[in-house]
């Protein structure tokens, strides 16, 4: 039977429904290189969490058939070594949608009512901070959406109809008649210079790394707020860091970096206001497991012969399944 490689933890929902299809399940932690090539050897597939899976590891894997990432992202993934050595790789776009959806959400209240900085200064016996640290409220204010994917449409409806909120969208080929009738499609020097809030929630590609800089900070209007749902890539750090420190930017809720796990020196860890989480926005353990399911899901369809339902490169000569 096939093995699976397992790279880094995941819930059991997907391990289960493996060992249910009768696959031999391997784990390895991978952050090693050396010890994930090695690991890689027998397997036909891996359900890959975010260890880096480049050129090296995948030339060991000589049976490999498909990496199946448990979640949207494949940017550390080698797509183009994948797609030369005949190997899918394939995501799992819908599952993470509604959790960090309503983790934007959750960060975009916290940021705008102050509320991360003064449970720290509540802590430190400082009641007195919530008049030092005034919120404000979000009903008729604008939230512009960089990015109209699957979690952009869904911030939008909840931030609309839970908030009052009134919404900007970009998208690069977003029209009007393809946003919501409570949405406004708008172009990227607009949604920078007219939202209260402004949500980045593109992909990173060529053409999104480092897409946000000192430009858009100046657009954007005195005192507004960054949420970066994204990935740190598409931001210029220096001239993001620039912003805070002048008071361009009124705060900033980042739930990425650009260096993971994070240093407990950077600066972003220590500004009042910047709220900061550490790469958690599908950490609910309702959307692991169903991240997890449908990564194996990919593999099982694969191993058996089919073609996966959402991959994310489109090798040339697939590898056929060894019986």
């Amino acid at each position: 039977m096939d093995k699976v490689l397992i790279a880094q933890q995941t819930a059991e929902s997907g391990i289960d429904f493996l060992k249910e299809k009768g696959y031999d399940i391997l784990y390895v932690d991978g952050t090693d290189e050396d010890a994930f090539a090695e690991a890689v050897k027998e397997c036909s597939a891996v359900h890959l969490g975010l260890p880096r899976m480049g050129r090296k590891v995948m030339e060991q894997g000589t049976h490999l058939k498909i990496i199946a990432r448990q979640g949207t992202g494949c940017n550390n993934v080698d797509l183009q070594a994948a797609e030369d050595l005949g190997i899918w790789v394939t995501n799992a776009p819908d599952a993470t949608t509604n959790a960090v959806a309503e983790f934007t959400i959750g960060g975009l209240i916290s940021l705008a009512k102050n509320m991360y900085i003064c449970t720290e200064k509540m802590k430190e016996g400082d009641f007195d901070s919530r008049n030092r640290y005034r919120g404000e409220d979000l009903r008729g204010k604008t939230l512009s959406i960089i990015g109209y994917g699957r979690i952009g449409r869904t911030v939008a409806k909840m931030a609309h109809f839970g908030l009052d909120m009134n919404i900007l969208a970009y998208g690069p080929h977003l029209t009007q008649d393809k946003a919501a009738d409570y949405v406004k499609a708008v172009d990227w020097d607009t949604a920078f210079r007219e939202g209260d809030f402004v949500s980045l929630h593109m992909p990173l590609n060529d053409s999104s790394r480092r897409s946000v800089g000192k430009r858009e900070f100046d657009l954007m209007k005195p005192k507004a707020k960054l949420i970066n749902m994204a990935r740190a890539a598409v931001i210029v750090e220096n001239d993001l860091m620039e912003a805070l420190n002048s008071g361009k930017l009124g705060g900033l809720f980042t739930d990425v970096f650009e260096s993971e796990p994070v240093d407990k020196d950077d600066p972003l860890l220590h500004m009042d206001n910047v709220l900061v989480t550490p790469h958690m926005a599908s950490s609910s353990k309702e959307c692991q497991a169903e991240m997890a399911l449908f990564a194996a899901k990919q593999i099982h369809k694969v191993l058996s012969g089919e073609e996966p339902d959402t991959p994310v490169n489109h090798p040339v000569r697939p590898r056929a399944r060894i019986s």
